[in-house]
């Protein structure tokens, strides 16, 4: 997994993988804070509902996670679209 995140399939509940919108500028950027991150009921959904021009890009991610200095993070698996 990108960015050192790692699923343990004896806790699925801890770190888990989400459609989602991402408000950012696209980049070379692996993880975003939830504050950008809107985790939706699918990927369909995320397709229809993202807006490129506005910087709303539909990804796959994974998290949240807790970071080192205690923020919540999400981790890119993959843009959806290109």
């Amino acid at each position: 997994m990108k960015g050192g995140v790692y699923f343990d399939p004896e806790a699925p509940h801890l770190v888990q993988r989400h459609f989602a919108l991402v408000r950012v500028r696209r980049g070379k950027r692996e993880r975003f804070p939830e504050g950008v991150v809107e985790v939706v009921a699918s990927e369909q959904e995320a397709l229809a509902r993202q807006d490129p021009a506005h910087d709303l890009h539909a990804a796959e991610v994974a998290g949240p996670s807790r970071s080192s200095e205690g923020f919540r993070l999400y981790y890119l698996v993959r843009w959806l679209s290109d």
